[in-house]
């Protein structure tokens, strides 16, 4: 059968690509280059064989701060190419945001191509430097920014009869439900693949989590009282969660301003 898109390549494969793309790389940035590594699965040694690659191109700083992706398929692999200077990428590991626990991984061990002044020791400086109060924002931005917004979505289907939207809610709520959960425990999830079962491996999650994640990965999401029901506990397990460990839902004054 013909198979169209990604096609099996083996992990050495993989590898001699990567290496074939840092060569061009320094061929096209010459003096303008300070590093190149490969993140992801590719870096891990964890790639199928129809993963694709991800690359880090660092350049020295200059006067015109540099942030554009190269991203492009060619038949039977595809590959992404992150060109920044060196200041862009070391502030944005420094920083922290709601799906800190799935983008930030890269930052902490890409596999270095080509690196003779070791930039990437100091990318991962910049990525451990955070504060608990950095982290303790992320949360507090997740739990009104997405949480409560979510939970207000899921009671006007309710009232609205829009039933075919809850499925969606729900994966909603277990996606932001494993941000949450990754971001109290400082902890970074491998790949997008493993967010929910990593996450219901990790202490202190908030009560309801386990039942939507659970929910969402089996797929069963028919069930339009059920689904409700789950996000509705999970919701209410929040609202314990965060007083519990002093995070922000409902702030002190009417007006924050």
């Amino acid at each position: 059968m013909h198979m169209n898109g990604p096609m099996k390549m083996s992990q050495s494969d993989r590898l001699e690509l990567c290496r074939e793309i840092a060569d061009r790389l320094r061929e096209v940035y010459e003096d303008r280059l300070l590093a190149i590594g490969v993140y992801g699965s590719v870096s891990r040694g964890t790639d199928g064989p129809y993963s694709d690659i991800e690359m880090f191109c660092v350049l020295r700083d200059t006067n015109e701060p540099v942030d554009y992706c190269y991203e492009w398929s060619a038949g039977p692999w595809k590959a992404e190419v992150d060109v920044c200077s060196a200041s862009v990428l070391l502030q944005s590991a420094a920083e922290v945001e709601g799906s800190w626990p799935l983008t930030h991984g890269p930052y902490f061990a890409p596999l270095s191509l080509y690196d003779p002044e070791g930039f990437f020791p100091r990318l991962r400086q910049a990525a451990e430097s955070p504060t608990k109060e950095d982290f303790r924002a992320a949360v507090n931005e997740v739990l009104v920014g997405e949480m409560y917004e979510y939970v207000g979505k899921l009671r006007n289907a309710k009232r609205n009869g829009s039933l075919t939207y809850l499925p969606y809610l729900a994966v909603q709520f277990a996606h932001y439900g494993a941000m949450l959960v990754g971001l109290h425990n400082r902890h970074l999830y491998t790949t997008g693949a493993q967010v929910l079962p990593e996450a219901l491996a990790l202490p202190d999650r908030p009560r309801g989590f386990d039942s939507v994640a659970r929910l969402v990965m089996s797929g069963d999401l028919a069930d339009p009282p059920a689904v409700a029901a789950a996000c509705e506990a999970f919701w209410s397990g929040l609202e314990d969660w965060a007083a519990e460990h002093g995070y922000t839902i409902h702030a002190q004054q009417r007006m924050p301003f």
